[in-house]
């Protein structure tokens, strides 16, 4: 199956010359080129592809605005966001995979991984690395839980403890390997945890338990009681 990219970049010759790697790319196509937020908000909507690159920094809708308004008007299954930025530590970032972004990638990335990773996201996986999600969340989460994004109640002990761990850069194999189950059992748990948050991406789980104060930057957590 051919997956549908639809590409953002409110500069016309990084637009195209991402569009072009894109169509030469095996397995993919370009759908649609949008040039700002609010044409990408548009084009999404009609063209509802399976993933959509996107520019963080534009002028009027921003990429992480875009992405907000993308994901919340999105009928299943929503596409995948993958934002390109040009620095790894940035609000608008952070703001995105609140959002529910899929992940990032640094615009200096070479081709081959940009096709990788647009293929990686499309298959539903993240594309970050839990240190940078980390990094990213205690630069620019609320320090406690005064916006909890849901309320953590509706989660059983099971899936609070997976989600902490999860917050805390925990792969799903060392998730575990520390509770004693199959990485399937923690898999069916986040899953269920997500469905029950309205989650849409791992990064975005990660967000949900630092704004909660479930975890707090530094590597703490609050206890649930």
């Amino acid at each position: 199956m051919t997956i549908g990219v639809l590409v953002v970049d409110d500069q016309i010759l990084t637009r195209a010359g991402l569009a072009a790697l894109i169509r030469a790319a095996p397995g993919l196509d370009v759908v649609g080129e949008a040039a700002d937020g609010q044409q990408a908000i548009t084009l999404a909507a009609e063209l509802r592809p399976e993933v959509i690159l996107m520019d963080i920094r534009m002028p009027g809708i921003s990429g992480a605005a875009a992405t907000a308004r993308i994901l919340a008007d999105a009928p299943s299954p929503p596409p995948r966001v993958l934002v390109l930025t040009t620095f790894d530590i940035d609000e608008y970032v952070y703001a995105a995979l609140r959002a529910g972004a899929s992940g990032f990638l640094l615009k200096e990335t070479p081709p081959e991984r940009l096709l990788a990773a647009i293929r990686t996201v499309a298959d539903g996986d993240t594309l970050l690395a839990p240190s940078v999600t980390r990094r990213l969340v205690e630069a620019y989460a609320p320090s406690g839980p005064e916006h909890p994004p849901s309320d953590l109640a509706v989660l059983t002990a099971r899936e609070i403890e997976i989600l902490r761990l999860v917050a805390t850069g925990r792969s799903n194999a060392h998730i575990a390997e520390a509770l004693f189950v199959s990485e399937a059992t923690v898999k069916t748990h986040l899953n269920r945890l997500m469905t029950k948050l309205n989650l849409s991406s791992r990064a975005q789980a990660v967000v949900a338990a630092y704004e909660s104060g479930l975890v707090v930057p530094g590597g703490g957590h609050r206890q649930q009681g």
